[in-house]
């Protein structure tokens, strides 16, 4: 099979690019000949002879949205000139204006314009306004590349769910949830003083952007104070974080603990009890996924795509990602109940083998050469 993929990175430490990168490698497994167009690919895909890599450089253009339309006019020139080369092309929603035969979707900007914790409706500045209008322009493009692709690609039910209601026929979409490293994420013992965090009480772990209202950093300060047992490890950059100056307000500074921005998230996942993630708007986040696998136990909530994994066995599952008292209820549970966790964490790693990079990846391939076979 000769395999076009059109994506902005193709690379682990992304999310969409860490799928990418994972689809590459099953598909050089089985012999295809791959050609990424892309801005970034991982170096160690560079050289491999049976890879191309057409390399998009969107010079020049100090917004996300302008590079996004470099992206755009270029990589659709190069597709539509090139587009007989290929049995199969794949894209990740509208990142060019050429034809696709499959679109995987990570993210579905409709629905996040909808959401309560949309940029433009927390900030009345410049930045909120270009916000709310990469927003529609990308709800717009998206709907025109749903429309022009044969497959579409649900990163989640919560993700199939948005892009029936959007007008995709249910027929087109299929569910391919992401996967997760379960060598790199496994249980394990981690060093607190290393993190400079405090031993011998319960540690909840919350990990994501915390500059935007999205992750509900918020719910979470508020509901704990209401678990005066529970300390809370926070990594994401606080730099125009309004965060821990809340921490402070609600007298949790000796009880929260601000780590910044980290890689080493499978050391820090080591240190806690448990993990706590109530995303108002999630397509399918990776980190969700790495906490299973290292064990623990998940608080999560309905809107963040990818719960639909978290049993009853494993975690709780929050129908209201607002609701202070319900959360609060389950920290508590969770901070009380030390076999409780013990048991969840077991479940947890052993639901999270089901969803290895090596399956999410075979399951992509498996759908490329069903669409290639000569009906």
């Amino acid at each position: 099979m000769k395999l076009c993929i059109v994506t902005h990175n193709v690379i682990k430490g992304d999310g969409q690019g860490r799928v990418n990168y994972e689809i590459v490698q099953e598909a050089l497994r089985r012999g295809c000949e791959v050609t990424l167009v892309a801005i970034q690919v991982s170096p160690d895909l560079q050289q491999h002879p049976k890879i191309r890599w057409v390399k998009i450089v969107p010079k020049g253009l100090p917004t996300i949205l302008g590079k996004s339309l470099m992206f755009s006019r270029k990589s659709t020139a190069w597709l539509r000139q090139h587009r007989t080369a290929f049995d199969l092309i794949k894209m990740n929603g509208a990142l060019t204006a050429a034809d696709s035969d499959v679109n995987a979707v990570h993210f579905v900007h409709s629905s996040w314009r909808r959401s309560s914790a949309h940029v433009s409706r927390n900030r009345r500045d410049h930045y909120g306004a270009y916000q709310w209008l990469y927003t529609w322009l990308n709800a717009r493009w998206e709907q025109q590349a749903f429309r022009r692709s044969k497959e579409v690609i649900a990163v989640s039910q919560k993700v199939k769910q948005e892009l029936i209601e959007l007008g995709v026929p249910q027929e087109r979409v299929q569910v391919i949830l992401n996967g997760v490293d379960v060598q790199e994420f496994s249980p394990g013992v981690g060093d607190r003083a290393k993190w400079k965090l405090p031993e011998a009480v319960p540690m909840a772990l919350f990990v994501g952007d915390i500059r935007s209202t999205r992750k509900n950093l918020d719910t979470v300060l508020n509901a704990l104070v209401e678990v005066p047992d529970l300390h809370l490890a926070v990594v994401g950059a606080v730099e125009g974080s309004p965060y821990p100056t809340l921490a402070a307000q609600l007298g949790l500074s000796d009880r929260v603990h601000f780590l910044g921005y980290q890689r080493a998230i499978a050391d820090i996942m080591h240190t806690a009890d448990f993990f706590v993630l109530p995303s108002r708007y999630e397509a399918c986040t990776l980190v969700l996924l790495e906490a299973l696998a290292s064990g623990l136990p998940v608080i999560t909530t309905t809107t963040a795509g990818g719960s639909e994994i978290v049993t009853p066995d494993c975690g709780i599952v929050l129908a209201n990602s607002e609701t202070v008292k319900d959360l609060a209820e389950a920290l508590h549970q969770m901070t009380t109940n030390s076999d409780q966790r013990k048991h969840m964490g077991v479940a947890a790693r052993t639901i999270a083998e089901q969803h290895t990079w090596s399956r999410t990846a075979t399951s992509y391939l498996n759908l490329f050469n069903q669409m290639v076979q000569p009906s």
